[in-house]
């Protein structure tokens, strides 16, 4: 059983900044690929940022520049650094991973979201 908790999500005004952590548990080997995805209201779920195991990132365009990717992996644990944040930045955030069980099964789970709200 392997399982991912997002936590860091509030309500924080224009300009503003969060940061989001994303913890992984359970029968874990060893963890190949992180992201983050949001989903605003209305709309489909779009990807974020996201990381690999050695630490190769990529970002939307939207948030390039803003929002920073890291992971500790030592502590099976993914972050995002949000920074001048925009009402369009409103959603909910779901923390993605591909892992490796001790069983040698690859798993493709999701967290169950953590709210970002940006409002003045």
């Amino acid at each position: 059983q392997v399982q991912l908790v997002e936590s860091g999500g509030d309500l924080v005004q224009p300009g503003g900044s969060l940061r989001l952590s994303c913890a992984a548990s359970g029968s874990i080997l060893s963890i190949y690929a992180m992201g983050w995805y949001r989903q605003a209201p209305g709309k489909q779920r779009e990807l974020v940022a996201a990381i690999t195991s050695d630490g190769t990132t990529n970002s939307a365009d939207s948030v390039k520049g803003r929002f920073t990717i890291s992971r500790d992996n030592a502590k099976n644990t993914m972050y995002l650094q949000m920074n001048r944040l925009k009402p369009e930045d409103t959603g909910v955030y779901y923390c993605n991973a591909v892992v490796i069980t001790t069983e040698k099964k690859y798993l493709d789970i999701w967290g169950q979201g953590t709210l970002v709200t940006v409002s003045s």
